[in-house]
């Protein structure tokens, strides 16, 4: 049996794909280019709102290519998964985004695509040629239990034929083992994903006798111990926990865009959140008094940041001069908030 190592938050593998490599550090923007699928699987966690015809770029709504291209440079972005609804519905955006990146970012930029559909060998060329490195298919539960003879293994083969990364990935539920089977006879990576309740799928997830792990987790009892299981039937696999998803890979996503992201006075948070001195001045002349007897007492311009409800700084500022502007602001606040361009405020502390 391969060795197991494991990861943070209950994660655990034998074998990371290049693009969870990434993912693990926080390098990849997940690019959604529909919410649209001809699936109905029970598990899906899309959201609602998502279930439509638009695209985001980690959770930046996409009006034009720019807007792809800034939010990977706000991150820093080494790569890009590409998922739904299903991508390959929208194959030339797909074939179209694919290329952008890699015009935009070299070669180098690792892509990864997530697919429920079992595409033939054409389609896969046109992927392959537009620079897409990895494949990850996702085949509906009705056809777990005889992969080997369903399109997908065609689809496998095709992919592997275009030397693209080739792995399976679907969510830990009863029947993997199946799955597992068809992965390490093909030689293909295997990617448990942890089944966990979300709004667009808990009433499904109920009614077919799936409860929780825990009341402090989203996670459904038992999928862990499943993938647990499946270890000495596959080969190259990779459990990932829900847990890992929102405390690592989200944290570190957020690091990379706060370091990016951050003004001189910005405070970056062990999470990846900013924090930051508010000071709400309702009439411009308050502002103005604030701001004169900030740089009185020797605060650098670059220390501070006029906006239109008032002045942010340094919260450690903020903390040493309140009372001496207190009486021209209305009100005080330290500031926790996530690093995106209105990003949602996490906390606020009244000073």
């Amino acid at each position: 049996m391969s060795e197991v190592y494991q990861s943070e938050n209950g994660s655990f593998y034998t074998f990371l794909s290049e693009g969870c490599k990434l993912c693990r550090t926080g390098a990849k923007m997940v690019l959604f280019v529909t919410g649209i699928c001809p699936r109905d699987c029970f598990y899906c966690p899309v959201s609602f709102e998502r279930r439509a015809e638009v695209v985001y770029a980690n959770e930046r709504p996409v009006n034009s290519d720019e807007d792809i291209i800034k939010e990977a440079r706000q991150m820093d972005a080494l790569g890009t998964g590409i998922t739904g609804g299903e991508p390959l519905i929208r194959l030339e955006k797909v074939i179209h985004y694919i290329r952008l990146l890699k015009s935009e970012f070299g070669k180098g930029y690792h892509i990864h695509l997530y697919t429920s559909l079992a595409p033939d060998r054409e389609t896969i060329a046109r992927l392959a040629k537009a620079g897409l490195d990895e494949f990850r298919f996702h085949p509906p539960m009705e056809l777990w239990h005889d992969l080997k003879g369903s399109p997908y293994a065609e689809s496998v083969k095709h992919a592997k034929d275009y030397r693209l990364q080739v792995g399976i990935e679907v969510p830990s539920i009863e029947g993997v083992e199946k799955v597992a089977e068809f992965a390490s006879a093909a030689d293909c990576f295997l990617n448990l994903n942890e089944l966990e309740f979300s709004d667009s799928n808990a009433e499904n997830l109920k009614a077919r006798g799936f409860e929780l792990e825990n009341d402090t987790s989203n996670a459904v009892a038992g999928s862990r111990e499943l993938a647990r299981r499946i270890v000495p039937v596959v080969g190259k696999m990779h459990f990932c926990s829900s847990t890992y998803k929102d405390a690592v890979q989200l944290r570190e996503r957020l690091i990379r865009i706060a370091w990016n992201t951050a003004r001189d006075f910005d405070d970056i948070s062990e999470d990846g959140t900013i924090m930051y001195g508010q000071v709400i001045c309702n009439e411009k002349n308050s502002a103005q008094r604030v701001i004169k007897c900030f740089l009185e007492q020797g605060v650098p311009e670059e220390m501070m940041e006029t906006t239109v409800s008032g002045i942010e700084t340094a919260w450690w500022i903020l903390a040493d001069i309140a009372e001496l502007i207190r009486q021209n602001a209305d009100e005080m606040f330290i500031v926790e908030r996530y690093p995106f361009e209105k990003g949602q405020i996490v906390e606020k502390i009244p000073v």
